[in-house]
């Protein structure tokens, strides 16, 4: 189990089989940084192209096709003072007459970050908000592995892989499972948001640069259909897809799974997620939306699962 500090100089706006940036092992830890969704780095200089371009990719020399990745995303904190914001919602996710009618010109948000207070303020626009502060809700925005079939995929969708999921619930201290399809799984992350509300609807969090920590570990022969993940007090699986309703079903079919895999058989899971399944909205602005079907550990608990580990 080795550290491994890196400092990016190459970035991808697709995520797939990029020559790696370095190679590690399973149990390994990287300490690196990201740009933010246009290119900015810590500094605020534009260092690359937009389009939430990725550091990475990291080789993980113990994955293969078929296995699954495990990443924890151990920090993942704000690095600069002002992060940007679009400021009017996209038009798809409101009524047509109300956008023919009454949609605002759209422009840009700058934020100043306060990483002493943790807090965002809205600098500007000028707006009847005035000088609105709000708690700081640090996430990441885009990461996965390479997809199957050599597909490099935009980082501006999603998938199988991973990719922009814009999933407020991707922060520090989470674990995210991601099916492995590749020699070396091919781990890309990138677009922090210093916050962002449920399904990125104005198609940005607040956009900024990262100081990033996560590590690696690889379970051998485990094959997962979607994204999964958890924290202290849920189990979560991620679909990705357009419309959303494809999004619900993929993520509720790798749920059912999960529970299969957790000792629940033939209608139980059905029952239980019936009654006790609990939903968020990733993204609705992308071309693929991301649902994410989530079940309390307290309720797999009281029946009698076991979770340590839950994968």
């Amino acid at each position: 189990m080795a550290i491994h500090h890196f400092e990016p100089t190459v970035y991808h706006i697709a995520i797939g089989a990029h020559e790696p940036v370095l190679h590690i092992d399973s149990g390994d830890t990287v300490v690196t940084t990201t740009v933010d969704a246009g290119g900015v780095d810590a500094a605020g200089e534009q260092v690359t192209e937009g389009g939430n371009p990725q550091t990475g990719p990291f080789y993980i020399s113990d994955a293969a096709s078929g296995d699954t990745l495990v990443v924890h995303f151990d920090r993942l904190v704000p690095n600069r003072k002002m992060g940007r914001t679009s400021t009017v919602i996209a038009p798809h996710v409101l009524d047509a007459q109300y956008v023919a009618s009454n949609l605002p010109e759209s422009g840009r948000g700058d934020w100043e970050i306060d990483l002493d207070k943790w807090t965002a303020t809205l600098v500007s626009p000028e707006t009847s908000l005035g000088r609105l502060t709000l708690p700081l809700e640090p996430m990441a925005g885009c990461f996965g592995v390479a997809p199957p079939r050599r597909q490099a995929i935009s980082t501006a969708t999603s998938s199988t892989h991973g990719g922009n999921m814009d999933y407020r619930g991707f922060c520090e201290g989470v674990t995210v499972y991601l099916p492995v399809f590749v020699d070396g799984a091919l781990f890309h992350i990138g677009d922090g948001h210093a916050i962002q509300g449920d399904g990125e609807i104005v198609g940005t969090g607040i956009e900024i640069s990262f100081d990033v920590q996560f590590t690696v570990n690889v379970i051998k022969g485990k094959e997962i259909g979607w994204p999964r993940a958890e924290n202290n007090d849920y189990i979560l699986t991620a679909g990705n897809a357009r419309p959303l309703d494809q999004a619900v079903q993929h993520a509720t079919t790798e749920m059912v799974r999960w529970l299969n895999e957790l000792g629940l058989e033939g209608n139980a899971p059905h029952i239980l997620l019936g009654q006790c399944v609990e939903y968020d909205m990733g993204n609705v602005y992308d071309p693929a939306y991301t649902m994410v079907c989530k079940m309390k550990k307290s309720i797999l608990r009281d029946i009698g699962l076991n979770l340590e580990p839950p994968i």
